[in-house]
């Protein structure tokens, strides 16, 4: 928060304990997103007062830039004809994740209070999967006949058009709501009046099924760059629109949780997140435990490793051997790292796909074994230059030669094998790669001394 926001947030609060007209007036000049971030740290009966010193759409305004935790539970403490009018004022796919949060009794007490069509869309949208295409769609969009002339056209966009989310394309249907073109808002305008619609629109309309999984629908609208794209059901029946804004939230949300997967968090709807300092700690460990000790026993497995073959080495050459252990996991799983967030990323954006896995393992492969030609020089010439032994120079030189372009493949399949078998690549996460990486540069690290130095 910048010094300017927090002298804002001090008059906030100022007015709050002595003037409530004064409130009013100072929280119509504000920016909804200053609001909503003063909001974030005040006590709830000091929301409760923000919220009813407010007009219900100006309230809506602030309302939508809050996290959606705190949207629930704003609402939730509120009346329920206050929030039924503060909720008739947002987009409907909003109020829907908004009501997700909370429990169905909640729900069925707001959405009585709210105007009965705004509210049958809000059911509607409740009973799609949230991680789907119905799920984040809005039901506040725009059609109009083929028989209709540019002119018609735009006087139906003037009738209806204040009740819509938002107006980048302008969607054509037939009589019984089927999908069958699609126009901007420019091509309606420069057309003559007298034009029909059908001679403007474009019949080859890109379109997202109601249960398409959320993540093809946003990597669809960022491959062709589009504003917003139509949702049709089975039959071809315009259901809903996503707009660029849900896309750009559900682009954040995936990346968020292949950020936690990729650092071996698992995601959970109830992770309070890294800035709630007053969530217990049982919450902040339980996404994090499960791969903590999963990997706790994959270490397990590299240190018997070394156990196995301590007992054949002489006690003053295990001694020198154990100097360079830990640059041989770490180096191994950086070069796995690597190769892992490039594969990741690239399946996520669609640059490769499954099919492609030679072709990604060569590759790795290849730069794998010229990182680790001239690691291995280096990293022989420091032991060389550390103990004055030649053999253990060569040990160390051609065990890390050997286990960067290992490393470097198996950070490229790992996430490809997963992707194939259904997985979410991002669960070979970093942390998970590197503690394979462990188990393997040390059978190559001590097999290698046992042939050179016994």
């Amino acid at each position: 928060m910048t010094q300017q926001q927090r002298e804002g947030l001090a008059e906030l609060r100022r007015l709050l304990a002595e003037d409530f007209e004064g409130l009013k007036a100072y929280l119509n000049e504000q920016h909804e997103a200053d609001i909503g971030e003063w909001l974030e740290e005040l006590t709830d009966e000091e929301r409760e007062v923000i919220f009813s010193a407010m007009e219900a759409e100006r309230a809506a305004e602030v309302l939508g830039e809050l996290e959606i935790e705190t949207q629930a539970d704003v609402i939730s403490d509120m009346d329920p004809e206050k929030a039924g009018e503060i909720l008739d004022e947002m987009p409907t796919d909003e109020v829907a994740d908004l009501l997700a949060e909370l429990t169905p009794e909640e729900q069925g007490e707001i959405l009585s209070e709210m105007e009965a069509e705004e509210a049958a869309d809000v059911r509607e949208l409740l009973e799609h999967d949230p991680d789907t295409a119905g799920g984040i769609m809005t039901t506040d969009y725009i059609t109009v006949q083929a028989e209709m002339t540019a002119q018609e056209a735009i006087e139906h966009l003037r009738d209806v058009g204040p009740d819509a989310e938002a107006i980048y394309y302008v969607y054509v249907v037939d009589a019984v709501e089927r999908l069958v073109g699609v126009m901007s808002l420019r091509d309606l305008i420069v057309s003559p009046p007298y034009r029909a619609v059908r001679e403007i629109m474009r019949t080859k309309v890109l379109t997202v099924r109601v249960d398409q999984d959320q993540e093809e629908v946003a990597k669809t609208v960022s491959k062709y760059d589009l504003m917003a794209i139509p949702v049709v059901d089975q039959e071809r029946r315009l259901v809903g629109v996503i707009t660029v804004d849900d896309v750009i939230d559900v682009l954040e949300e995936e990346a968020t949780e292949d950020a936690l997967r990729m650092s071996a968090v698992t995601p959970d709807e109830e992770d309070p997140g890294a800035t709630d300092f007053k969530a217990s700690i049982w919450r902040l460990v339980k996404p994090r435990l499960p791969w903590l000790i999963a990997l706790l026993f994959l270490e397990v497995v590299s240190g018997k490793v070394v156990e196995h073959f301590q007992a054949n080495i002489p006690p003053g050459t295990l001694t020198l051997l154990t100097i360079f252990i830990t640059t041989m996991a770490g180096e191994s799983g950086n070069a796995a790292t690597q190769a892992l967030a490039l594969v990741v990323r690239s399946l996520a954006t669609g640059e490769i796909d499954t099919r492609d896995v030679l072709k990604v393992v060569w590759r790795e492969l290849r730069v794998g074994a010229a990182a680790g030609i001239i690691c291995g020089v280096v990293l022989a010439g420091l032991a060389f230059f550390m103990k004055g032994s030649l053999p253990l120079a060569m040990v160390v030189g051609i065990a890390i030669a050997i286990n960067i372009p290992v490393a470097k493949m198996m950070g490229a399949f790992f996430p490809i094998l997963i992707t194939r078998l259904g997985i979410d690549p991002a669960v070979a996460s970093g942390p998970f790669i590197t503690t394979v990486t462990d188990v393997t540069s040390m059978l190559t690290y001590f097999g290698i001394a046992t042939l050179i130095l016994l």
